[in-house]
């Protein structure tokens, strides 16, 4: 049977965890909030931009800039955004499993990868993949300069037809509860369809189109990407262990 000063010395050793996991849930809770705070400020910005765009690249002649032009070859740029470290359910799996269906899917010979994140850049390192260039520690200080660099390396590699396409493949952040894995398409920018009844005239552009478009397709590109990295600081976070759970109706 232990002694007395033994149950004292556990009780005090269980308590001082609490303390240090109370800690930790409210530092949690606080970055959880922040982050959420950021991708809802961006989403709305994103998809308008995204929207616009969408309708002046259906309406635009052929051409109009290298970022809307419809390649036929098989070369395929991935960007894999994971996090640097683990603890967080199935965030990192869920997105390397996503990354691997979209290699299986394709030629594997004609994907690289752009990865970012520790978890992905030390899954793909230990396979014989082709991987472009790697980046560990944006999400530690993340600020849009990564967004803007990582979008500026992406647009050179399409405009010099390094590549024929770009997809993104991160989690975006539905609830703490849930979370989404979302394979897209960045590049090149997406042409909507017209509606019947829409017009098929071009817009009337001052300057110029060459001028609208290489100033905001870029952009577009540096919001997108920016984004993504919102959703996926978010969703890291809502998986970590001890971020607390969403209040129950009632209580």
């Amino acid at each position: 049977m232990p002694a007395l000063v033994d149950i004292r010395r556990r009780i005090r050793s269980v308590k001082n965890t609490q303390q240090i996991t109370k800690a930790m849930k409210m530092v949690s809770a606080a970055k959880l909030r922040r982050a959420q705070d950021a991708i809802f400020m961006a989403r709305p910005y994103a998809r308008k931009m995204m929207e616009v765009l969408a309708s002046l690249a259906a309406r635009a002649q052929q051409g109009a800039h290298p970022l809307l032009e419809q390649r036929e070859g098989e070369r395929v740029l991935l960007v894999l955004i994971t996090a640097d470290k683990g603890l967080c359910g199935g965030f990192n799996a869920n997105i390397i499993r996503a990354a691997v269906r979209f290699l299986e899917d394709r030629r594997r010979e004609g994907v690289e990868l752009e990865l970012l994140g520790k978890k992905g850049r030390d899954f793909f390192r230990r396979r014989q993949y082709r991987v472009r260039s790697e980046r560990v520690g944006v999400f530690q200080a993340l600020r849009f300069a990564v967004a803007q660099d990582l979008a500026h390396e992406l647009v050179d590699a399409y405009v010099e037809r390094e590549t024929d396409q770009v997809f993104l493949i991160y989690n975006e952040f539905k609830s703490v509860i849930q979370q989404r894995v979302v394979v897209e398409r960045l590049l090149p920018i997406e042409r909507i369809a017209l509606q019947p009844h829409e017009p098929a005239q071009d817009y009337i552009y001052e300057p110029s189109p060459e001028k609208i478009f290489g100033e905001l397709l870029p952009k577009h590109v540096e919001v997108q990407v920016w984004r993504a990295l919102l959703e996926s600081a978010a969703a890291e976070r809502a998986w970590r262990p001890w971020t607390p759970p969403p209040a129950t109706p009632g209580r």
